[in-house]
């Protein structure tokens, strides 16, 4: 009878246990869930386009020499400012030095024809031309006085004939040698006078060219920088040939800066000329503040990108070119954003995207939003959603529309039970306990 009414106890209690096993199950199923919440807020939002560049000077210039000469002497090393037009090299000149002489002394020449061809050349071959023109006519009297006396001796018979044809051969020299004289006269008098003045000032024009020409092959044995900035580069020591077109300086221009980036072709079309930029030196330096100057036009094939450049000033010449940087551009900014954090948004039923909304009776509505602009952990809310709402941020998932839901507040508060306890002066045995176990969590010294 006894192990009856024992066995009948032990049933009544597994039934008992199974019965608030249940009961346990269901009220779990049925307590909301536990959520975090904040609330939908308007503020300012921007757009950011983002990507990682390399620096470059404002502008530069390849110092390269005109002429192939030896280097005889550097006035400035790398890292040295220099102005525009200041010298900082010599090469080897002593040739065109002597080329330079060599062509003032041709220049002084060819004046000095000028100058003589004018006053004194001229006067005596007109004065010869004369000389010879009164001469001819002389002569030419008397060949035919001759000639006439000769004829009429011949008539009488007094004379050979041969004697009376030198006389006509005498005569038509004469004749001829005074049309020439008159027509060289004439020459002098009108043409060749000219032209012998032209042709010395011709001489003398070339001469003055042949001097430019040898002056300016000198000054480039003087090299002079072409711009004011820093020496970047000097790749030639004192000695060496300088070759013509090769450079042997470069000088940069780094009061300025230039950030050159390259974003995705989808975000070039919202990067205007003249929007501000947010330019991070790679090595954790402080932000600067920059404008973009230049928009490619064209997009790189090969990367599908698109190159922008940002300019920003560098004073101090902090910012080396060559060195990396990220840079944020602001496309665009709007003032007041309905906005909820990243964590709030949710996958849509059919696609799209949702928040869950958080009525007073802690009753969870999914709404379907539309996202504008996102800005670190900041999303804009076109539509689904009011500033003052709240939303959930941790928990969202798997809570259905029209679901009871618990918030739950994770800020963590210090007791104050500890701190109000009376101080008997004594350790508890719990307390001993506590400290026994600190003692043994502590580092033990080797």
């Amino acid at each position: 009878m006894a192990i009856k009414k024992r066995w009948l106890l032990a049933v009544l209690a597994a039934g008992a246990l199974a019965s608030g096993c249940k009961k346990t199950e269901t009220a779990e199923a049925e307590a909301p869930a536990p959520v975090q919440v904040t609330g939908v807020t308007q503020e300012p939002i921007r757009r950011i386009v983002a990507g990682d560049g390399v620096l470059f000077a404002l502008s530069q210039s390849g110092v390269m020499p005109n002429i192939s000469k030896p280097v005889v002497k550097f006035y400035v090393n790398r890292g040295d400012h220099v102005k525009e037009g200041q010298l900082v090299a010599t090469l080897e000149s002593r040739d065109l030095k002597a080329a330079v002489d060599n062509a003032k002394a041709q220049v002084n020449q060819a004046d000095l024809n000028v100058h003589s061809t004018s006053l004194a050349t001229v006067p005596e071959a007109v004065v010869k031309a004369q000389a010879d023109v009164e001469s001819g006519k002389e002569t030419l009297d008397a060949a035919k006085k001759l000639l006439d006396s000769q004829q009429k001796l011949f008539e009488q018979g007094a004379l050979a004939g041969r004697r009376v044809d030198e006389a006509r051969v005498a005569y038509v020299t004469a004749k001829a040698t005074l049309a020439g004289a008159t027509e060289h006269l004439r020459a002098l008098n009108t043409v060749s006078k000219g032209d012998q003045i032209a042709t010395a000032q011709a001489q003398l024009q070339s001469a003055k060219a042949q001097l430019a020409a040898a002056e300016a092959q000198l000054s480039y044995s003087e090299i002079r920088s072409p711009r004011s900035g820093v020496v970047a580069d000097r790749p030639l020591y004192e000695g060496e040939m300088a070759a013509a077109g090769t450079p042997m300086l470069t000088v940069m221009d780094i009061s300025k800066v230039v950030a050159r980036i390259n974003i995705p072709q989808n975000q070039g079309g919202s990067v205007k000329v003249g929007q501000t930029a947010e330019v991070l030196p790679a090595d954790g330096g402080d932000t600067m503040q920059g404008r973009v100057t230049v928009v490619s036009p064209a997009t790189d094939a090969a990367s599908t990108t698109t190159q922008i450049w940002v300019e920003l000033d560098n004073s101090g010449e902090k910012l080396k070119p060559g060195a990396s940087v990220h840079v944020k551009i602001i496309t665009e900014l709007v003032k007041n954003a309905t906005t909820v954090p990243a964590t709030a948004i949710l996958p849509g039923e059919e696609g799209g995207t949702a928040v869950l909304v958080i009525d007073e009776n802690s009753i969870a509505h999914r709404h379907v939003v539309t996202l504008g602009i996102r800005e670190g952990n900041k999303v804009q809310i076109l539509n689904g959603a009011r500033p003052g709402d709240e939303v959930v941020v941790v928990g969202g998932l798997g809570v259905d529309d029209k679901a009871k839901v618990k918030k739950v507040d994770t800020t963590v508060q210090e007791s104050d039970d500890d701190d109000n306890a009376p101080d008997s002066g004594k350790d508890t045995p719990a307390d001993q306990k506590k400290d026994q176990k600190k003692d043994e969590a502590k580092p033990k010294a080797k």
